[in-house]
């Protein structure tokens, strides 16, 4: 049995439902393959639960520092499952309303094994694709188009397998009902350090190693060491420039000993996040003209078509930035230009980039690394957040915003910022890079008094040598 559409989009998450709607919107058959639940790893495993986990701990963090807000007296029991219960109801929700946008936009979705099949009597190119059902039995979606979205799994070291009991990915950690006394994180990115805040608020003894010499290696430098001399007085424990190798790890049923810097120290569990890897396995991208790359990404061009034009692949699959909201404008990007009309191209040096631990990281753009590597003449601008009285009232002015700008055209390279609520503020900084905004514009837009925002008022200042509060 077969059916014909205009796209058929293999992976149901956040890059493929929203180019399923918006391949809906301009009057397209759709059909969307996914082997899990619509909403992918940034619903179900990732964004959303992460998000909802770092909620509760915000609120705890709150109850045990009230005495910093002039309270006197506060204190909370929770139970882990309480939290975990909370999750699922956050996710629940948004995954009904997923489901009503797939029945909203005639959307055909498909629970199973999507794979693309080649050249056969259904069609003269590869690209039908064959979806197979837990029953046994399978169906052929005929199309005019292919869109990869499936998306990346947790990556395992050899001598740190999975066993999901004292060995576990971000994936298990969904459903941890029962805290560890102790953990050790290996890998100081945005994921091991999510959950080290989350883990530290929670109250389990935390240990970061990061194998390279510094957390958040990409960011910028004074944002890495601010984040970690904060992690550190919360009572984290971060080592860098300390890569693990198999002798320096024994695993038994209960517990994981691990040698570091020439101490034995056990551990409940082990957290690995140290990246992912693309969900490209059993696609049947053999039967196709993709290429992939050494480290088995597709390879597309910049609408994000391969080899075979008329196949494109979006998202972690591909291996640009591993962020949904990169992922679904890629998706959008790549559906636009497959149906004939003109999308804008995606800069991903307009792209914000969040870490939602405590303090908050958010940055756009280039470093101050990344302009020294590409030879661009620039001058560095900072405003701490002592100098922002909503800052002060939130978490004692801790953090700073940096600017980057290039000397030679004063267009701002990058931004970048470390404190509270920056998650959010970032998204000024994005409409502005976006519009290709100047510091003078920046400096002269009115801000609300007082709101954290004015950091960045007060940062196009300073880059104007108009600076009022530093």
């Amino acid at each position: 049995m077969s059916k014909d559409y205009d796209l058929v989009i293999l992976g149901g998450g956040t890059a493929g439902y929203v180019s399923a709607i918006r391949a809906s919107q301009l009057g397209k058959s759709v059909a969307l393959v996914e082997k899990s639940k619509v909403g992918g790893t940034c619903l179900h495993k990732g964004c959303i639960p992460t998000k909802s986990y770092l909620k509760t701990a915000e609120i705890l963090r709150y109850i045990n520092h009230a005495n910093d807000y002039g309270i006197k007296t506060a204190s909370a029991d929770f139970d882990m499952k309480d939290i975990v219960s909370k999750k699922d109801e956050t996710v629940n929700t948004m995954y009904q309303g997923v489901q009503s946008l797939m029945k909203k936009y005639k959307i055909d979705v498909y629970e199973g094994n999507g794979r693309i099949l080649g050249p056969s009597l259904f069609s003269p190119q590869a690209g039908t694709v064959s979806v197979e059902f837990e029953n046994g039995e399978s169906e052929l979606l005929v199309n005019q188009n292919v869109l990869i979205a499936t998306g990346s799994r947790p990556v395992e070291l050899p001598f740190l397998k999975f066993n999901h009991q004292t060995i576990i990915s971000s994936d298990d950690m969904m459903q941890l009902e029962q805290l560890p006394k102790n953990i050790l994180i290996v890998g100081g990115g945005v994921i091991g350090l999510e959950f080290a805040s989350l883990l530290n608020d929670l109250s389990v003894d935390v240990t970061v190693v990061e194998a390279g010499p510094s957390i958040i290696p990409n960011e910028q430098q004074e944002i890495s060491k601010t984040l970690k001399k904060q992690f550190e007085q919360s009572g984290i424990k971060i080592i860098e420039g300390l890569p693990l190798s198999e002798s320096d790890i024994q695993i038994d049923d209960e517990c994981v000993d691990v040698q570091i810097q020439g101490e034995q120290q056990r551990f409940d569990k082990v957290l690995v996040a140290v990246g992912r890897k693309p969900n490209t396995d059993d696609l049947g991208l053999n039967n196709t003209k993709i290429k992939t790359d050494d480290k088995g990404y597709i390879i597309t061009n910049d609408v994000y078509q391969t080899d075979d034009k008329h196949i494109y692949a979006v998202g972690d699959v591909i291996g640009n930035y591993q962020l949904a909201h990169v992922s679904t404008k890629e998706g959008t990007i790549a559906v636009e230009h497959m149906f004939d009309l003109n999308p804008i191209l995606l800069d991903y040096l307009t792209v914000p980039r969040c870490i939602y631990t405590n303090p908050e990281v958010a940055s756009i753009g280039m470093t101050e690394q990344d302009a020294k590597n590409t030879g661009i003449s620039y001058k560095k601008f900072k405003v701490p957040f002592k100098a922002i009285g909503k800052s002060v009232i939130e978490n004692n002015g801790l953090g700073e915003c940096i600017l980057i700008k290039d000397v030679e055209n004063d267009k701002v390279l990058g931004i970048h910022m470390i404190g509270a609520k920056v998650t959010e503020l970032i998204n000024e900084a994005a409409l502005f890079t976006f519009m290709n905004g100047s510091t003078e514009e920046l400096a002269t837009t009115v801000h609300a008094h007082p709101s954290i925002g004015e950091v960045l008022m007060e940062l196009g200042l300073k880059s104007e040598n108009r600076a009022i509060h530093v």
